[in-house]
């Protein structure tokens, strides 16, 4: 691989999720970086040194960054596109009510991008799109005679973890029609890997080794590995919920199931646990997205829509198992439901199971009080009036008759039975995640309900 004789200045289009942590780790291995976020709030919030989000690590990466200048944050194309010869576009991709994928803000942000572009610019697509995305972009480049090489380079981060994932990755995927280009965006990786201990220690991150891969590809297949990766995994998790399901019907452990399966090295372990589903901006996306992608270029993707339709259904089962415990039923219940996020270790609530849990046994009568550690405030957006939000865990179970572990948070899956037998009267203990251990409640003297255990 190429090294950088000069080292580019670089505009990132889109302050979230991916583009923040892109544009801070960036920043720290010396490029000159804008990042541009439209939201005036969310750009007060980064001028003083923090993400608007909860990423471990990333507030004191981001503040080194501002406070030395490499990192500028800007909601001015003006400001940053003209002097760049790197533009990433990491703007949001949601999904269309029909599953498709919403390309407003891609198509937008090459449009207003394409006036300001000196000759030569590489545009990196990070963004989540379906494929054919690059050609029609590469197509509206080409109307405006700029003289533009298109890369697509799809993020691999998990929310909770992107600092790491970014730093100490698994594989860098770009591809496009320009060797040249496809190997300079290559070589910015190649620098950040040479100062990724430095910038972990920095952030207080986790600096495990892993043996990443450097993989240049045709701009097609880049932009289909990254849905299919995410699809996949998800496809995991509904088959471990399927099994679980099954697991029910036989006096089986899922757990048990899945440790031995997961054993095969051909198949892995990591993302074969039941439990209430996969949730977050891009699981549930990436699926809608690769089946509605799949329907315009004629090739139904049946097995996709199978796993979409078993997440959906996780958890309506999950109550259903509570109800059916319960010898008054949900109605006027008084459960606690601890975790909103989709998952721990962010601040992230979309499509949340937790909050799914919450909001469906509060339309079936029950009482309900919530609780997260850190993402009590994004969820209230999308949490029903009847759903009461708690200051603390202790005050979640404080007059609860079950208990529902909806996020796998260390605070709530590490407590002994006792805790939980010290701060409320609750006798039924869901464990939504499956990461309690159920003979030790059982022990205790909780009613436990698992997922196929």
């Amino acid at each position: 691989m190429t090294e950088l004789t000069t080292l580019p200045t670089i505009t990132v289009l889109g302050a979230g999720y991916v583009g923040l942590t892109t544009a801070a780790l960036l920043a720290n291995a010396g490029y000159k970086v804008f990042a541009i976020e439209p939201n005036s709030e969310r750009l007060k919030v980064i001028k003083s040194g923090q993400s608007f989000f909860y990423e471990d690590g990333l507030d004191v990466i981001i503040k080194t960054a501002i406070d030395n200048g490499s990192l500028v944050a800007t909601n001015s194309y003006e400001q940053s596109i003209p002097h760049s010869s790197v533009v990433f576009s990491c703007v949001g991709t949601p999904d269309n009510p029909d599953g498709s994928s919403n390309l407003a803000y891609v198509y937008s942000a090459a449009e207003e991008a394409a006036t300001l572009m000196k000759p030569g610019t590489r545009y990196v697509q990070k963004s989540t799109v379906p494929v054919g995305t690059g050609r029609e972009i590469e197509a509206l480049f080409q109307k405006s005679n700029l003289a533009v090489h298109y890369v697509s380079n799809p993020e691999f981060l998990r929310e909770g973890t992107a600092v790491y994932d970014t730093l100490f990755f698994d594989r860098v995927v770009a591809g496009g029609d320009n060797a040249e280009s496809v190997d300079h965006i290559l070589a910015i990786y190649k620098r950040l890997e040479q100062h990724r201990h430095s910038i972990a220690q920095l952030g207080t991150v986790d600096t495990s080794e892993r043996k990443g891969q450097y993989i240049a590809t045709s701009l097609n297949s880049a932009e289909l590995i990254k849905v299919t990766a995410n699809a996949f995994l998800a496809l995991k998790i509904s088959f471990s919920n399927s099994i679980a399901k099954l697991a029910d019907a036989v006096d089986a452990d899922i757990v048990e199931v899945m440790d031995a399966v997961g054993a095969d090295e051909r198949i892995g372990r990591p993302f074969l646990n039941a439990g209430r589903g996969y949730g977050g901006g891009c699981f549930p996306k990436d699926v809608s997205g690769l089946i509605a992608s799949g329907l315009s270029n004629g090739v139904d993707l049946e097995i996709m829509q199978a796993a979409q339709l078993v997440n959906k259904s996780m958890p309506g089962y999950i109550l259903e198992k509570l109800r059916e415990n319960l010898p008054k039923g949900l109605k006027g219940a008084r459960v606690a439901v601890l975790g909103l996020a989709f998952k721990a270790g962010t601040s992230d609530t979309r499509r949340s199971p937790g909050v799914a849990l919450a909001n469906t046994l509060a339309r079936l009568g029950a009482t309900v009080t919530a609780f997260d550690p850190i993402a009590n405030e994004e969820a209230c957006r999308d949490l029903l009036k009847g759903v009461s939000l708690a200051d603390s865990a202790q005050q979640a179970l404080n007059t609860a008759d079950v208990i529902i572990i909806a996020t796998e948070w260390p605070e709530f899956i590490d407590q002994k039975p006792r805790y939980y037998e010290e701060f409320s009267r609750a006798r039924v203990i869901v464990d939504a995640v499956n990461r309690l251990n159920k003979h030790s409640y059982i022990s205790a003297g909780f009613q436990y309900i698992g997922v196929g255990r």
